[in-house]
């Protein structure tokens, strides 16, 4: 019984999940009326999908959470794009800040390799890996204009392998980022020289280090022989896992 009764709460909790993330998607797909989510559905065979589904686009997560995540669209929001003032935007791309959106609610979670697929494929593949939940989100009169679904792989425990041995000379791609922001078509094309972007991030706070998009530290910017450099304050380890605990007991 308390199998069940864990399995139940941990399912309330990525619905819960879902929900947030869809509302937060939700303000940044572009449409012609504002977009509301309505109830998440985790089956999949009842998913209101748009009535012209025309993509979807499919992105990992990685950071403190990793998963899956889905946003369908319709073709009206593909030909805007298509025929957007400033020339055709990718719809991959032109959706990415609407995915982010999503994936801020998760924790420090990065959206990495965003790409276009089949609405169909887009799903099926994305409830096989796991516990599918979908919400429609909606327009005037409670017409479907996109779809986000999202599958979240709650955290394990990290325990030492004698195998991490083999991968001690394996060169992998490090980044440091200080913070991020959205802009509208609009401001982006309003940018001239000398003009200041504000990030998200506070001064004082500290910068994430990123390995293969995965968050492994933070710590204060430095400057080393006129070079940047990072000096590590924290080392991110079970942190995500400890916040989801907590939040499904």
């Amino acid at each position: 019984m308390t199998a069940t009764v864990d399995h139940s709460q941990a399912s309330e909790t990525v619905i819960a999940v879902v929900a947030s993330a869809a509302r937060a998607a939700a303000a940044l797909v572009p449409a012609t009326a504002e977009l509301v989510p309505g109830a998440p559905v985790s089956d999949p065979d009842a998913v209101l999908a748009p009535a012209t589904a025309a993509t979807a686009v499919a992105a990992r997560l990685s950071g403190e959470v990793s998963g899956d995540v889905v946003l369908v669209v319709s073709a009206e929001v593909v030909d805007a794009l298509a025929n957007s003032p400033v020339g055709p935007m990718d719809v991959a791309t032109a959706l990415r800040p609407a995915l982010e959106a999503a994936a801020a609610t998760l924790g420090r979670v990065r959206v990495d390799a965003e790409h276009t697929e089949d609405p169909d494929t887009a799903m099926d593949g994305l409830r096989d890996k796991g516990m599918f939940v979908a919400v429609p989100l909606l327009a005037g009169g409670g017409t479907v204009e996109a779809v986000l679904a999202l599958q979240v792989t709650l955290p394990q425990a990290r325990t030492q392998r004698g195998s991490l041995d083999l991968l001690r000379h394996v060169a992998m791609e490090v980044t440091v980022e200080i913070g991020r922001t959205r802009m509208t078509v609009g401001e982006l094309l309003s940018l001239h020289p000398g003009e200041v972007v504000e990030l998200d991030r506070a001064a004082s706070a500290p910068a994430d280090l990123l390995v293969n998009g995965t968050l492994i530290a933070r710590g204060e910017v430095v400057v080393v022989d006129e070079d940047f450099g990072l000096r590590i304050s924290e080392i991110v380890t079970d942190a995500a896992a400890s916040e989801i605990g907590a939040r499904t007991s």
